[in-house]
């Protein structure tokens, strides 16, 4: 059993040594990319949704980001569930103070939409009007040149979406450092192996940006109601209907706000089961990108010049795309690098978990994720 084991562990190693490599080469190659900001001539108009729900610490930055665009053409429409929401005295003080930009409020629940997101945004008063729509969550933090970024993806006829990685601004505990840690050094890379090995079929919450003719073909936002995940679902939808999904080199930020470790262990589930419902089968083995913890209990069970080898490789290069992905994100915070076996161990037992289980917890509200990502 044992023989058994450590071949398994060099095995897993070996790969995750090889992942490695390959994001540390796509990470590298994304800080170099070049952002292109669309002209005046080109600038379709757009609509931005702004789903909001509770008053997030830094919302007043974050929506008034958005109000704050070197932009031509484009609307806000600042979504909520209720009048009640403390929320809404943030969104005023945002209009009052931007009043030169175009703005609308719309207050509503739309009771049909399993996917709380999806329902505050498809309801009277927030439709979209733009030639573009861009849906970006309210802990989204941008710089003036956000739109005109977005904007130039849809120069190419083929685009249908196009949509940016993110990276994370913790707010100074242990906690929320350990949830930046996942968004920069283990999905920024992972979205960007992805892209070298297939064309992209998924958005990203933190800015999803779509035409409005084609999402009106796929039946508009409605058609993402029944899904957890509705920016794996537009994309998909985008793909389906014969048009691509494009990696913006913009990058925005995002606030990670958990401040308790069980809200961090229960977001991080809720993705991680939401990834699992839809691509079962790679999910399954995505577990070979935590590789230092591995290569560590091989060392552990055989130890030896080799296991000591292995390990020694794939720790030196999980710190050197820790370095690249901050690096790719111009993160000017100081990096917690003695955090990064934590931050993988805590990965692996976060995969493991989302294999028992379907049941996930969205804002206090807890569901359960079907096999097709559709909300039960």
């Amino acid at each position: 059993m044992s023989t058994a084991i450590v071949v398994v562990l060099a095995v897993v190693s070996a790969v995750g040594l090889a992942y490695l490599m390959l994001a540390l080469v796509r990470t590298v190659a994304f800080t170099n990319r070049t952002i292109v900001l669309v002209e005046d001539e080109f600038a379709p108009s757009v609509t931005v949704l702004k789903p909001i729900a509770g008053l997030e610490s830094g919302l007043y930055e974050h929506l008034a980001s958005f109000c704050a665009q070197d932009y031509p053409d484009y609307e806000v429409v600042f979504c909520l569930h209720d009048e009640g929401d403390p929320a809404a005295a943030v969104v005023e003080r945002v209009r009052r103070d931007f009043a030169h930009t175009k703005t609308r409020v719309a207050i509503g629940h739309n009771d049909a939409m399993a996917n709380p997101k999806i329902a505050n945004l498809t309801k009277p008063g927030a439709e979209p009007r733009g030639e573009i729509v861009v849906i970006a969550d309210d802990d989204v933090l941008v710089t003036p040149e956000y739109l005109r970024a977005v904007a130039a993806e849809f120069a190419t006829e083929t685009t249908g979406a196009t949509t940016c990685l993110y990276g994370g601004f913790p707010n100074g505990t242990l906690v929320s450092e350990l949830g930046a840690m996942h968004v920069e050094d283990e999905f920024l890379p992972s979205v960007l192996v992805a892209l070298a090995l297939g064309p992209l079929r998924f958005c990203m919450g933190a800015t999803m940006a779509v035409r409005r003719d084609l999402l009106e073909r796929i039946g508009g936002l409605e058609a993402l109601g029944p899904y957890l995940a509705d920016d794996h679902a537009l994309g998909e939808l985008v793909a389906k209907n014969g048009r691509c999904v494009t990696l913006c080199p913009y990058t925005v930020g995002t606030a990670i706000g958990e401040t308790r470790f069980d809200d961090l262990w229960e977001h991080e589930l809720r993705w991680a089961r939401t990834k699992r419902a839809q691509a079962p089968a790679g999910y399954a083995f995505s577990f070979v990108m935590f590789a230092v913890p591995f290569a560590f209990a091989l060392f552990l069970l055989a130890p030896g010049w080799p296991a000591l080898t292995l390990f020694v490789y794939t720790a030196t290069l999980r710190w050197f795309l820790h370095v690249a992905s901050r690096n790719a994100l111009h993160a000017k915070r100081k990096s917690q690098w003695w955090l990064m076996p934590l931050r993988d161990v805590l990965s692996v037992a976060i995969w493991l978990a989302s294999l028992f289980g379907r049941t996930v917890k969205w804002r206090e509200v807890r569901s359960t994720v079907a096999g097709d990502g559709t909300l039960r």
